[in-house]
């Protein structure tokens, strides 16, 4: 029978035990056993497959990974211990000295970081394009040193979006990998595989679990560039632990619910906030005043939950908000049942100058909102007393 995603989430998981338990059990071994001497021999061989060793592999995050793949339509996949070794991993497996990176300027502060200071330490550089960057700007940054291209869509935290198949027409073109960071979107609302991307990674910490609890991050992938990235990342040692994985498997299974809550909100708050008058400008995928809103509803299908507006006063007033709120947390991370409010100028992007800022559309006014799960009005009610 075909089944609907949704569904695949809830269904897909790890055989049963003699036990017959309902759900899967949490495997808490840093090891396996083997039968004999030769099963030994044959699986570190990797002439029989099965369970060594959970920095290799462990039942409850070959679950996740199987979850992830159906999720986002690829053949496999792989898990790690944050979102930022996920991003780490699934460039450095392909990378070596003389090669470059073309990215989107508009990347959470981090993967900037391993750009700008990390990689250029191996002989790695990175070129930048605009996040509105035409077809013509992207192809002159490639060239035959050019091995990954490189997008977060929609863009942490200006809320932007990158045209998911021209970056799969280009790297198809010039025979390069294009990697595509989905956290903001999830498989739920968007599935990169389908426009071209070869490798497509997540901060599970955000939507995935959905609730601020743990830290992982995930890969999909095919099964030739897997062999790539599961040398690496046995050799690297960025492993996910199983308590987590079991976590963020049970997550998936109410992630589309979750992400048509988040959506509905967020575009209800990005509606309220265009209309007021404290705010000089708002940035939402669905909203029809968004520039790329065609774009949206192409490779889409909502919005997503991160709302990113424009405080009229600045970096005064957007202190001013943040100290106001009463309901909305003030914290770094996103994606969660509870609204969280940030200011990246100060925080997540920090450490870029401020000229790198504006030009991955980061002002010193801009407030991010990650839409929680609470009721909407609970969630206005609150920002509209702090503007």
């Amino acid at each position: 029978m075909s089944f609907h995603l949704q569904t695949r989430a809830i269904r897909n998981q790890h055989e049963r035990t003699a036990f017959k338990e309902h759900s899967v059990p949490l495997y808490l071994t840093s090891s396996f056993v083997f039968d004999d001497a030769e099963q030994m021999r044959a699986r570190f061989a990797e002439e029989e497959e099965g369970n060594l060793y959970s920095r290799f592999s462990n039942p409850n995050t070959e679950e996740l990974i199987q979850k992830i793949a159906l999720l986002e339509v690829t053949e496999t996949g792989w898990a790690t211990a944050t979102g930022m070794s996920a991003v780490f991993t699934s460039l450095a497996a392909f990378l070596t000295t003389g090669d470059e990176i073309v990215s989107c300027r508009s990347v959470f502060g981090s993967t900037h970081q391993l750009f700008t200071t990390v990689f250029p330490k191996w002989g790695v550089s990175t070129h930048y394009v605009d996040v509105l960057a035409t077809e013509q700007e992207w192809e002159a940054k490639i060239n035959a040193n050019t091995k990954i291209i490189f997008a977060e869509t929609p863009t942490n935290p200006s809320v932007e979006l990158l045209d998911l198949a021209l970056l799969g027409k280009l790297a198809k073109k010039h025979n390069v990998l294009l990697v595509i960071d989905n956290c903001f979107a999830t498989p739920f609302l968007q599935q990169p595989a389908k426009f071209g991307a070869d490798i497509i990674i997540h901060s599970a910490t955000k939507y995935i679990d959905g609730q601020g609890r743990v830290l992982g991050g995930l890969i999909a992938t095919s099964e030739v560039l897997l062999k790539e990235i599961k040398f690496f990342a046995r050799h690297s040692g960025p492993a996910m632990s199983p308590f987590n994985a079991w976590v963020l498997s049970k997550s998936l299974e109410t992630l589309s619910l979750r992400m048509e809550k988040h959506s509905s909100n967020a575009l209800q708050i990005a509606e309220n906030l265009q209309e007021h008058a404290a705010v000089d400008s708002v940035s939402y995928p669905f909203l029809s005043s968004h520039p790329q809103f065609e774009l949206a509803k192409k490779q889409m299908t909502a919005g997503g939950g991160i709302v990113a507006f424009e405080h009229k006063n600045g970096l005064a007033g957007g202190r001013e908000f943040l100290n106001k709120l009463k309901l909305l947390s003030l914290s770094a991370n996103l994606g969660d049942s509870r609204s969280i409010a940030t200011h990246p100028a100060s925080t997540t992007h920090a450490k870029l100058s401020t000229e790198e800022r504006l030009q991955a559309g980061i002002t010193d006014g801009l407030i991010r909102i990650s839409v929680g799960l609470e009721h909407v009005d609970d969630i206005w009610n609150d920002i509209a007393q702090a503007l």
